[in-house]
């Protein structure tokens, strides 16, 4: 099993790092192959930051040969996601929208659908925007036929939409009781979806 990491931050070792750090330890603890992929650095390799639509349907021509080509071909293989940014003007960071903007040819290949996504999100405040932060990343797991999972599960309780954090998320201590729930579910149903991802694979 793999579960990718993606950190929607700018910082390559702030809050959102930390978040998604503690996440994948605990998965890595519960058996999984896991990896973190930096979204700036995906998107400042590819020939053009921002997607133009210069093609229906996306040829991908804009980081062919890039890390983000190399970044999107690890996303095809990973059976689970979880994305996480900061809170910038109540949503997501420029550079994971970019970044998520670009995913149009795995869309239209359909190689994200039925794969296990949930979301963590950190905000400068306690009531900072993180609700509505998770809400625009819970939509773009979605448009990709993502299944779409909360921070619950049965060992803890139903749960809600993600991990919400405020910074310095380090000393936020209710972060560190809700990220090993979410990844619990999170690994729980990916190995419970696994047919469903080998099957598209196999017809790919």
């Amino acid at each position: 099993m793999l579960i990718v990491g993606l950190n929607g931050s700018p910082r390559k070792n702030g809050n959102t790092a930390e978040i998604l750090g503690a996440a994948l330890a605990e998965a890595k603890a519960l058996g999984a192959d896991t990896f973190l992929l930096q979204a700036s650095e995906g998107v400042g390799a590819a020939r053009t930051a921002f997607c133009t639509h210069c093609s229906s349907p996306c040829k991908g021509v804009c980081y062919q040969g890039t890390a983000l080509e190399e970044m999107f071909n690890l996303l095809r293989r990973a059976d689970a996601v979880i994305m996480g940014s900061p809170v910038y003007f109540g949503t997501v960071s420029a550079q994971l929208k970019a970044f998520w903007d670009k995913t149009r040819k795995l869309r239209s290949e359909l190689a994200l659908v039925n794969v296990v996504g949930a979301a963590v999100t950190v905000g400068g405040a306690r009531f900072g925007g993180q609700e509505g932060t998770l809400r625009t990343l819970h939509n773009m797991l979605l448009v990709q036929g993502m299944i779409l999972l909360g921070d619950g599960h049965v060992s803890a309780d139903a749960g809600h939409f993600g991990v919400c954090a405020q910074q310095p998320a380090k000393d936020d201590t209710e972060v560190f009781k809700r990220v090993p729930i979410l990844v619990r579910r999170v690994v729980e149903v990916a190995r419970a979806t696994e047919s469903l991802r080998k099957g598209r694979r196999a017809q790919a």
